[in-house]
């Protein structure tokens, strides 16, 4: 695999990483250099992990692992979607005179590393299938440029969001919540027509 192949691979496994930043970045309040630049390291540690386990995992759970991951990953986006939905609604039915305490925790920060990540283990036991020999460099090395890559992707999204979240206001968390379960929709659709 070469380094354009795999830089590619890297991105491609970000996008989801990056969706959901925008929309943290547009709904959460707490959401400031600190809060983005821990956020993007998250995604790009589970971001970077998950194939180095999928790797190590091989070929012998990969029919368990393609099973399960899109149900997971679309359960997880469509609850955290779902909720922020129904928040924001209920905030807009609130007559509030402080602004709103919608902040992004840390437990919620590794939820969705975690389900925006699942599929990176698939590719890791596709990593696994072609041998380390054939990656760019070897697992490590690639793990890391995938990390990296989120990372980097993570923090460019942080900055969309932010902007876009100061357009759209009090609407900005009701679109956040339809993208997370875009996200989670588009992951078992995919899976379920593959």
């Amino acid at each position: 695999m070469g380094f354009i192949t795999l830089l590619s691979t890297a991105f491609g496994l970000s996008m989801d990483a990056f969706a959901v930043s925008t929309s943290n970045a547009m709904t959460y309040k707490n959401i400031n250099k600190k809060t983005a630049t821990l956020t993007s390291f998250m995604f790009g540690l589970f971001q970077g992990l998950m194939p180095l386990i999928g790797f190590f995992i091989g070929n012998c759970f990969s029919k368990y692992i393609k099973n399960v991951d899109h149900w997971v990953a679309f359960l997880v986006l469509g609850f955290i979607g779902g909720k922020m939905i129904v928040d924001a609604i209920k905030e807009m039915r609130e007559i509030k005179a402080v602004e709103s305490e919608n902040t992004l925790s840390f437990k919620m920060i590794l939820v969705q590393s975690f389900a925006t990540s699942i599929d990176a283990m698939a590719v890791g036991i596709g990593f696994s299938a072609l041998g380390e020999s054939e990656l760019f460099g070897n697992i490590y090395v690639s793990c890391l440029i995938i990390m990296a890559t989120t990372f980097l992707c993570c923090l460019v999204a942080h900055v969309i969001g932010k902007k876009a979240g100061e357009l759209l206001k009090e609407k900005a968390q009701i679109l956040g919540g339809a993208i997370l379960i875009f996200i989670g929709t588009k992951i078992l659709i995919e899976h379920l027509i593959a």
